[in-house]
């Protein structure tokens, strides 16, 4: 999953490289339109980038995913969730019983504070110091590759046992933020932090998908009450 990304080489390249290791899901988010046009042009675009879906914001995105991973080259950024080596990251990722999303942040930009609010934890490429970030491309295709390397990592995951979707997670925590709106919890002035603190704080819950739909009735209650006072 490509976050706004601008250049129509690099998402050739990567969707070349998501076909070398037989993955066929490429998800753009927020894409620079005429670079998705160049791209699907080009000769000898292949299947991946011709059928790579568009979305207008990284919620809709990662709407089926019950496991969301991003990429950060870490820099003087400070880490607001746990941020592991590849090696370290690709074992949990082969771990997860669940459709899986690998988000890769923008090639000016990298991953913004709201990007990284979807996320369940992040990556880093072990690079050296003077070049911390690599080519997109590059990126997309060495993190793959440790993913598959000991053949446990299927490139088709078996259905979710009970694990809450993103898109059921954030159900609940717009519930949760409503509740905490109409309580006085919540201010204008900081409703942004807020929301991505909730996002991270729900995610760290790792909600089933019953506990998810029951959460969600017993926030409802909470605010019907709030609002008949």
């Amino acid at each position: 999953m490509l976050a706004s990304p601008r250049n129509p080489l690099n998402i050739g390249a990567v969707a070349r490289a998501m076909s070398n290791f037989g993955l066929t899901d490429l998800r753009l988010v927020d894409a620079y339109r005429v670079a998705v046009d160049e791209a699907r042009s080009a000769t000898h675009a292949g299947e991946v980038v011709t059928g790579a879906q568009e979305y207008p914001g990284i919620a809709e995105a990662v709407g089926d995913a019950t496991l969301v991973v991003g990429t950060s080259s870490v820099g003087k950024r400070e880490m607001q969730l746990p941020l592991y080596r590849l090696e370290d990251a690709a074992r949990r990722i082969r771990k997860h019983n669940g459709p899986t999303a690998l988000l890769f942040g923008s090639e000016k930009f990298g991953m913004s504070n709201e990007e990284m609010s979807y996320c369940h934890f992040l990556m880093r490429i072990p690079t050296r110091e003077p070049h911390g970030s690599m080519n997109l491309g590059q990126a997309v295709a060495v993190t793959l590759y440790e993913l598959i390397r000991d053949g446990r990592w299927k490139v088709t995951p078996p259905v979710a046992q009970g694990l809450a979707t993103t898109a059921e997670v954030d159900r609940f925590t717009g519930l949760l933020r409503e509740a905490l709106e109409e309580s006085g919890y919540v201010h204008e002035r900081v409703a942004e932090s807020t929301d991505l603190k909730l996002r991270r704080l729900v995610r760290r819950m790792n909600l089933g998908s019953r506990d998810a739909v029951q959460w969600q009735g017993m926030i409802r209650q909470i605010l019907w009450k709030l609002r008949s006072r």
